[in-house]
């Protein structure tokens, strides 16, 4: 069943939508080379408890962590380990806070300096194919819409790989609600888009093929061919003409730029 969410459940939403956009912000200025990913998660747990919320990703069906963080084939449900992250590594950190009684998902995948002009590329149009599907997300369009930009922009125009298998999401007091928005289909197609309706629009695009495999831990999904994989993502409520972004990605970039361990010339 579809919930839709009236004006004030959306500002709490927005509201946890900003946390966690401050929270992955924070830890943008903190990624270099020889930091690991589990002390990156630890420094957004922390964070998400200091600021009153819970983290969304944590014990959500025995998901032990409070951040996914997925490195270069990793292209989504990415433990956080003890490795350290290196120079040319891609990691997308994805994150959720329960507050007020709503949920909130975002995710933004990060290039440690010196990438090659490949995997900046799959970066932005990764990034870009984001924008493309929240410009459809307007009250009369069908989530096959959504899905159509998607896939037009990184599969047919790039020659990218779209993850079949995983998918956007509606979003509220569950993680995870009804519809689900594929980053791939058929213009036209799907259930009718009304306002009130906040949805995780989210592209895991791969560099290769399309297909996946689910690592030993039982969580990470990995490409098949080994190539990596980018993911961004944004909550985002339909409304009439344009739809709202409740989820931000300023105070990242503004990070990204600061920290000269990352690229952000893509």
């Amino acid at each position: 069943m579809i919930q839709y969410k009236n004006n004030s459940e959306v500002e709490l939403i927005r509201d946890n939508c900003m946390l966690v956009n401050n929270a992955i912000a924070h830890i943008a200025s903190l990624i270099k080379p020889g930091v690991s990913t589990l002390e990156l998660n630890d420094i957004v747990d922390q964070f998400i408890r200091d600021h009153g919320a819970i983290p969304s990703f944590k014990n959500y069906h025995g998901f032990p962590f409070a951040c996914c963080m997925s490195v270069n084939d990793a292209i989504v449900h990415g433990f956080p380990t003890k490795e350290e992250l290196k120079e040319g590594d891609i990691v997308s950190v994805d994150c959720g806070a329960f507050k007020n009684g709503f949920h909130s998902d975002t995710a933004y995948t990060f290039a440690l300096a010196n990438i090659d002009d490949g995997l900046k590329q799959l970066l932005r149009v990764t990034k870009e194919s984001l924008y493309k599907g929240i410009e459809k997300a307007i009250v009369g369009n069908r989530v096959g819409d959504i899905a159509f930009a998607i896939q037009e922009h990184t599969e047919k125009k790039h020659g990218y790989g779209i993850v079949r298998e995983l998918v956007g999401h509606g979003l509220g007091r569950e993680l995870h609600e009804d519809p689900q928005v594929p980053n791939y289909g058929k213009r036209g197609s799907g259930i009718k888009l009304q306002d009130g309706l906040v949805i995780a629009i989210e592209p895991m695009i791969n560099m290769g093929s399309k297909d996946v495999y689910n690592d030993e831990d039982g969580w990470t999904i990995r490409t098949k061919d080994g190539k990596p994989s980018a993911h961004f993502e944004h909550s985002v409520c339909v409304r009439k003409n344009k739809a709202d972004i409740l989820s931000s990605f300023s105070a990242i970039e503004i990070a990204e730029k600061s920290n000269t361990n990352l690229c952000s010339d893509y």
